[in-house]
């Protein structure tokens, strides 16, 4: 499996339904949430002992997603007190851990009081201000500390948080500190590492290599430290989706037959995952219909209901996005219906700007006013990373395509 089947039918059925009954021009967000219970039950079925995924809710923290992941992953991964407080709301008892940099007193707190079973820490001020804060609540901080590590033949991807001078983790050579620091402070309960030094990984074997250089690091570590105490490496998500060439991902069949063989280098110790893009990014679909299909000069541009205020995922990774076009056969109007057939096309938004574009130049059979282009790929950091309200034009639909009913009695 290199990535979930595009149910394209299913999604296109919901929208020309939501097409009839909008009265307006149709802007929607549509969540296949069977596709993403499938996908993500055979990420977690495919994972060997030792080995646990959390989903780092960051990428999508609608309430239906979690829901549906709920009973797949080992637990969520958080990265604010707003996601901590919206995660507690709902679910009370599933396991958190809490990662990120930049903590207030207030989160950290917070993590405290609700329960988080570890907090990835950044630095040795925040280790500084935890150890204040348990101590002033007569309990035991559980934490791994985040470690930006330099790594001989690191290849990098197009996005990289670490083994190089990042606001991410501790550097290496202040470990040694952090390290002596921990000893003097039974406040802190040392629980183990986190690594994320890169996302977008879409080479297989390479996160393979990548997940052997960390496991290997540790080992050296408890060796020389003496730290018998570790129970878990935590070595972050980063696997990334291929918008570029949609027929190309990340081949986690792979990654998981690659997994038992570095076992041995666990020594032990739990490795747990905390991804996020690769496992909702293929549920979700932004639909956008045709206001009007324009020319300038040579160029030809589908302007649609919505934009990158609503769909920020294609400016935000420098790409042109892939997309269908979904016929609509009515027409509204008594006058032409402008269009363009086998042609290239760019799809652009309703912003006051030229970086309101979600694809460039693609190719279409055809594309007129009143059609839906539809764009797959869009179930983590679309939405949640927009600028929702700029303009104040109104905010897209949210459809959740419900979880089959055989595997939901399940």
């Amino acid at each position: 499996m290199t990535a979930p089947v595009l149910r394209w039918s299913h999604v296109a059925d919901h929208l020309h339904r939501a097409l009839a009954d909008a009265g307006a021009p149709l802007s929607a967000y549509v969540y296949d949430l069977e596709a993403l219970r499938a996908h993500a039950a055979t990420i977690a079925g495919s994972l060997p002992p030792g080995f646990e995924l959390f989903y780092a809710i960051k990428a999508n923290s609608d309430l239906p997603i979690l829901q549906t992941l709920a009973p797949l992953a080992h637990g969520f991964e958080i990265s604010s007190g707003g996601e901590l407080a919206w995660v507690r709301e709902h679910f009370a008892e599933v396991p958190l851990i809490f990662s990120g940099p930049g903590k207030t007193d207030a989160e950290l707190a917070g993590a405290l009081e609700l329960g988080v079973e570890a907090l990835h820490v950044e630095s040795l001020h925040e280790l500084e201000r935890l150890a204040w804060l348990a101590r002033e609540r007569g309990t035991t901080a559980p934490v791994l500390l985040r470690v930006n590590l330099a790594l001989e033949g690191l290849q990098a991807t197009t996005l990289m948080m670490g083994g190089k001078p990042t606001p991410f983790g501790i550097a290496g050579d202040q470990l040694p500190a952090c390290l002596t620091w921990l000893r003097a402070h039974p406040e802190i309960r040392l629980r183990g590492f986190h690594f994320h030094l890169m996302s977008h990984q879409l080479d297989a074997a390479a996160h393979l290599r990548l997940l052997d250089a960390y496991l290997q690091q540790v080992r050296r570590w408890r060796a020389e430290y003496g730290l018998d105490m570790l129970d878990q490496v935590n070595v972050g998500g980063g696997i990334g989706v291929n918008y570029r060439e949609p027929e190309r991902q990340f081949d986690w069949a792979r990654f998981a037959e690659g997994l038992p063989a570095l076992s041995a280098q666990r020594d032990g110790l739990t490795v747990r995952f905390e991804c996020g893009r690769y496992i909702t990014a293929f549920c979700g679909y932004y639909a956008m219909e045709v206001i009007d299909v324009k020319h300038a000069f040579d160029r030809a541009f589908a302007v649609a209901s919505g934009g990158t205020h609503h769909f920020r995922t294609p400016y935000a990774q420098g790409h042109s996005h892939p997309f269908r076009v979904l016929p609509v056969a009515s027409w509204r109007y008594p006058f032409a219906r402008p269009g363009v057939r086998e042609a290239r096309v760019s799809v652009v938004g309703q912003l006051c700007t030229p970086k309101d574009i979600l694809a460039y130049d693609a190719y279409v059979d055809s594309v007129r006013a009143g059609d839906l282009v539809v764009f797959p790929y869009a179930g983590a950091y679309a939405w949640h990373i927009s600028h929702h309200d700029f303009l104040r034009h109104p905010h897209p639909r949210h459809c959740y395509l419900p979880v089959e009913d055989a595997h939901a009695a399940a």
